[in-house]
């Protein structure tokens, strides 16, 4: 390391780690929030920025879902070269021997075959370094570390890196409660974001569950920071962590919060468990109770003009048989066709075979992975 940099000082490279299908978004994203040079990857962003706009991009990405700032990287043919190499890191830069840590790894096409031992080969590194200066070694905490760490290997070739977001990104803070099956944030995010919707016409999501779908609406419309509720980052934990200016960086995204008129972002669902934990989801971001949400079944709805309706239906363990969830399928598109006229459609298909059911020409089909859902955004203009 030369002059004592580590490598995120020197270049001001970063790696944002983005759900598959959403990478070019992402990027487009980190270039928005300030980011330069920002390339695309699998699963992922390479992108350049000064501490200014990576904190930024931590505290404001709707995408991301977490942002690593690399350490270094070395040629790792052997477990005994990873432990030799961590071991010459200045881990007390980052954590003291009464705090914790984790280690999340991955490898491929590697001499060293399994993650879950290269996690473990760093782990002894630390801990070992830590016992022979202080005879005292930090803890492992997989819940809640004080430092989050991040292997990566592949073809031999390793980068040790701190998660900076100090966890996954998509954990927003603003579930408090939830409903089977819930959507994931960021993903969420990325429906709204595919939709174009702006906060002047009216937005309804007729299966709301947990309503993350209209907490995202929400945060998109009034311009609240993805990380707004997070209490605590990881970059926080980097030797170099300037706390005047991150809180300058919150100070500038939090003051650009805006209102929305009252009505115009809401849902509905079935089920009261699911109505009750949508408000209190809400209650707890910045003009949450603008948000209308009601009780109702989907089939007994009205109908809807001029409106971008979103939504994630029930893909099969909540219905039953398959001859149940084709019906279900067509129904929703029957009210589509017959009661939504002058509105556009946007529906999540977690399994992608019950988009034929629906019975309407889609104008995209987007594929966009939610957990292990290999799933499709569809598009339907209803005229």
């Amino acid at each position: 390391m030369p002059d004592n940099l580590y490598q995120y000082q020197q270049t001001g490279r970063y790696f944002a780690q983005i759900a598959g299908g959403l990478e070019e978004e992402g990027a487009d994203e980190l270039r928005s929030l300030g980011a330069t040079a920002a390339d695309v990857a699998y699963r992922g962003v390479y992108f350049e920025a000064d501490t200014q706009t990576a904190y930024r991009a931590n505290y404001c990405s709707r995408l991301a879902t977490r942002v690593l700032a690399p350490l270094l990287t070395f040629d790792c043919h052997s477990d005994r070269y990873l432990y030799k190499t961590a071991r010459d890191i200045r881990w007390t830069d980052f954590i003291a021997a009464d705090d914790t840590f984790a280690i999340a790894a991955n490898v491929s096409n590697s001499r060293i075959s399994h993650s879950k031992f290269a996690a473990l080969r760093l782990k002894d590194a630390i801990v070992d370094e830590f016992r022979a200066r202080y005879n005292k070694r930090p803890s492992v905490d997989r819940r809640t570390p004080d430092l989050a760490l991040n292997l990566h290997i592949d073809n031999n070739r390793a980068v040790i890196s701190v998660d900076m977001s100090g966890g996954s990104l998509h954990r927003r803070g603003y579930r408090k409660q939830s409903v089977e099956a819930p959507i994931q944030e960021t993903v969420a995010a990325a429906i709204i974001r595919w939709t174009d919707w702006k906060p002047v016409r009216p937005i309804y999501d007729p299966m709301c569950g947990s309503g993350t779908l209209l907490a995202e609406a929400l945060m998109s419309a009034t311009g609240t920071p993805a990380g707004y509720l997070r209490e605590r980052f990881g970059f926080e934990r980097l030797p170099d962590f300037d706390s005047d200016l991150w809180r300058e960086v919150k100070a500038q995204a939090d003051a650009e919060i805006s209102g929305v008129a009252k009505g115009l972002i809401a849902g509905s669902d079935v089920s009261e468990q699911a109505v009750s934990a949508t408000r209190k989801n809400l209650a707890a971001l910045p003009h949450g109770k603008n948000v209308a949400v009601q009780q109702a079944d989907f089939f007994t709805l009205p109908g809807f003009e001029d409106t971008t309706i979103v939504f994630n239906p029930p893909y099969g363990r909540r219905l039953g048989r398959d001859d149940e969830m084709a019906a279900f399928y067509k129904s929703v598109g029957d009210f589509l066709k017959q009661r939504c006229t002058g509105s556009t459609a946007f529906v999540y298909f977690g399994k992608r075979e019950w988009i034929k059911s629906l019975g309407l020409r889609a104008s995209f089909k987007r594929p966009l992975v939610n957990g292990a859902l290999d799933g499709r955004l569809v598009k339907y203009e209803l005229y």
